[in-house]
């Protein structure tokens, strides 16, 4: 069975940086997708996942 993602959203830092992502539900996760080019596909994370990577982006795991 093929879920599509829903309610895609383009990041919010999009307009300051060429790196564009959009992020779609799925279920109880996310997909997430580049803005630039949406024929590329896209990946999903479910809830867990994508929680986890939330909590890192918020406490700067990321440089």
């Amino acid at each position: 069975m093929t879920v599509h993602p829903r309610g895609w959203r383009k990041s919010s830092r999009s307009n300051q940086h060429s790196h564009c992502v959009e992020v779609g539900r799925v279920g109880d996760g996310a997909a997430v997708r580049d803005t630039k080019d949406r024929s590329l596909g896209y990946f999903t994370a479910d809830r867990q996942q994508w929680q986890a990577f939330l909590d890192a982006v918020k406490t700067d795991r990321f440089e």
